[in-house]
This record gives C-alpha cells, sequence and structure tokens, in this order.
C-alpha cells in the first residue's frame, strides 16, 4: 500500500470521528445543561443549605442518576443511596474490628464488593458500596459524621429526580429511533437473502444470518430504553398520556425480537437450500420477489412506528399491514412453485416470521395466522 493511500485512510477516519463527536455533542447539548445545573445544584443545597463541608457526593450522585445509561433513573437513585450507606456501615464496623491500614482496606474493599454482588446484581451498586467502605477505612470521617456521605448522596439523588420530573425529555424519541434502526435491520436481513438467492451464494446467506445475530444487542438495549422511558412517563405529569403509547410499543419490540430470532433460523435454512440447489429458478424468483415485499414492508412499519404524529403513525401502520398481508397471503409451497422438500422447508420457516411481523403492526394473533394460506 502507498504512504499515500494511508494517510487518505487515516484522513477519513479523522475526519468521521470528528463528525460523530460533533453530533454526539450536539444532540447532547440539553441533558449536559441538565446534568451541570442538576450538580451545582445539589452541591450548593448540602453545603450552604444543610451546612455540609465538600458534599462531592451530592454532585457525583445526582451526575449518576442522571447520566446517559439506558437504565431507569429511579433505580440508579436507590443503588447510590443504598451503595453509599451500606458501605459506611460495613466499613465502620469493619474499621473497628480490624483497624486502619492497606491490608485491612483490601480485606475491606473485596468484602464489600462480594457483599455487594449477593445483595444486588446493579453495577452502581456495586461501586457505591465498595467505594464508600474503602473511603471509611482509608480517610478520616468528614465533619458531621460518616453518614453525612450519605446525606449528600441522597440528595444529589432527589435533585437528579426533581429534574426528571420538571425538565423530562420526550420519554418517545429514544424508543423511536431504536425501533426505526431495529427494523431497518431486520429489512437489510431479509434483502441479503434475497441477494444470496438471486446470485445462489450461500455465503451471503450465512453473512445474513450473522446480521441478524447482531442484531440481539439492539433488542436488550431498546428494552432497557423503553423501562427508562416508562419511569419518565409515569414521574413526569406532562407525559403521563404516553404511558399507552410506550406499552404498545414494547409489545411490538416484543414481536420484532420473535421476528428477528426466525429471520435467524430462515437464514441458516436457506443457506443449506442454497447448497443444495434445492429451488428452481421460478421458486427461487417467487421468494426473491417475497423477501423483498416483506423487506420494503419492514420499513413501512418502522416509519410508523417511530411517527410521532397520530395520524400518520396510524396510516403507516395500516399500509404495513395491508403489504404484510398480501405478501403472507402466497406463502405456500405451491403457490410458489417450490417442489423439493428442502424448499418447502424454507416457505414453512418464514410463515411464523411474518406472523411476528403482522403482530408488530397491531394485527390481532388469530387475524394474523388466518392471513395465511391453509396447508
Amino acid at each position: 500500500m502507498a504512504p499515500g493511500t494511508g494517510l487518505t485512510a487515516s484522513a477519513r477516519f479523522l475526519r468521521g470521528r470528528i463528525r460523530t463527536g460533533f453530533v454526539r455533542s450536539r444532540t447532547s447539548l440539553l441533558p449536559a445543561i441538565q446534568m451541570t445545573a442538576c450538580a451545582v445544584g445539589a452541591y450548593a443545597f448540602a453545603e450552604y443549605v444543610l451546612g455540609h463541608t465538600g458534599p462531592l457526593f451530592a454532585a457525583t450522585s445526582s451526575l449518576i442518576a442522571l447520566g446517559f445509561s439506558r437504565d431507569p433513573r429511579l433505580r440508579r437513585v436507590v443503588e447510590v443511596g443504598l451503595g453509599c450507606t451500606i458501605g459506611i456501615v460495613v466499613g465502620d464496623l469493619l474499621l473497628h474490628w480490624l483497624g486502619a491500614g492497606i491490608w485491612q482496606a483490601a480485606v475491606v474493599l473485596l468484602f464489600s464488593i462480594l457483599l455487594a454482588r449477593f445483595l444486588d446484581s446493579g453495577t452502581i451498586f456495586t461501586t457505591q458500596l465498595g467505594l464508600q467502605s474503602l473511603l471509611v477505612v482509608l480517610l478520616p470521617a468528614p465533619a458531621g459524621g460518616p453518614f453525612t456521605r450519605s446525606i449528600d448522596a441522597v440528595v444529589g439523588g432527589v435533585f437528579a429526580l426533581l429534574v426528571t420530573f420538571l425538565i423530562p425529555k420526550d420519554p418517545r424519541r429514544e424508543p423511536r429511533n431504536d425501533v426505526k434502526k431495529l427494523l431497518h435491520e431486520l429489512a437489510e436481513v431479509l434483502r441479503e437473502c434475497a441477494s444470496a438467492l438471486t446470485h445462489s451464494d450461500s455465503t451471503q446467506a450465512w453473512h445474513a444470518l450473522i446480521r441478524g445475530r447482531n442484531c440481539q444487542p439492539l433488542v436488550d438495549a431498546m428494552r432497557q430504553t423503553l423501562r427508562a422511558s416508562g419511569e419518565v412517563a409515569t414521574l413526569a405529569p406532562a407525559y403521563r398520556r404516553h404511558r399507552e403509547e410506550l406499552d404498545r410499543l414494547a409489545q411490538s419490540v416484543d414481536f420484532i425480537d420473535l421476528a428477528l430470532r426466525n429471520s435467524r433460523v430462515f437464514a441458516r435454512r436457506l443457506t443449506s437450500a442454497i447448497n443444495h440447489a434445492a429451488l428452481s429458478d421460478e421458486a427461487t424468483e417467487n421468494i426473491v420477489e417475497v423477501l423483498q415485499e416483506t423487506a420494503a414492508a419492514i420499513d413501512e412499519l418502522g416509519l410508523g412506528l417511530a411517527e410521532v404524529q397520530d395520524g400518520t403513525r396510524r396510516a403507516h401502520l395500516r399500509t404495513a399491514r395491508a403489504e404484510l398481508s398480501e405478501t403472507a397471503g402466497r406463502l405456500h409451497p405451491r403457490l410458489l412453485d417450490v417442489q423439493r422438500l428442502e424448499g418447502e422447508t424454507v416457505v414453512m420457516l418464514f410463515r411464523p416470521l411474518m406472523v411476528d411481523l403482522l403482530e408488530a403492526a397491531g394485527m390481532d394473533p388469530d387475524e394474523a395466522r388466518e392471513v395465511l394460506p391453509a396447508l
């Protein structure tokens, strides 16, 4: 590779990172302002109103509770407060029994981490419990006693909840973006399967399977986002009316998850069908058409689930149901000119995926199954 080629690639990479960084910073401006105001406000309240000296835990606990994590804020607040309090108790008891010193600090930290993991799986809870017990052993208690830090942690958490309550962000924004991204990936999996069939390329079908597997972290992240959004909709009066919409979106995600799992099974079977030339030219052409039509309907479904306006959302979902129903009505081996048993298996494996998509679009389960042609 020529030296100039390497420099060009590095420059492109650097430009891409800078552009991505600017986009992240721009979209994070409002949350950053909220986090700054909340941390400074909690610190000032603990110092000037409660009279605590250097109440760093008021600021840090508010930052942790308001952070960019997808975990629900209420859980983070509870983890910080409980972890801080239990850590101080554990550290104080072990300090009384063991005394102060380096090896004592190591024993206290190890015991605290194991105790935290025994009590709860939360990462923040473990970190806070371990940190507090370690500080009790290594540092002198602050003015007002060791539990001053617990009070500061509670102050920071309360300020974070007040910000969530009084200045909430729209809890539907992130789930909508996530579901659109998730459905785009599912549509691309089916398009890769269609391309693999068109070119009789089993390797490409295997790549579609890998892409489908890589979607699972997106599903897991979206479930976390929905939990956090549901919490915001519960705490903030301005968004309580959207809880039903978030519940419907959560139900759709369950069906999309099932559709993704079925797409992986379908792609695996398609790989074998291509390797064994199980489909005639006519059958291949028909199945490719089904896959492309389904992918287009999934794009329409993504637009519907991500739409803000109720009327437009219902129109997109209605169109998606109609397109999926029309395609589902063809899912019979005879209608697709499929002759061999292995080819029939490919068609049969696509049927439950279509039912999942119809249910994700809001169709009743029994009605979704009735759309499929009888075998």
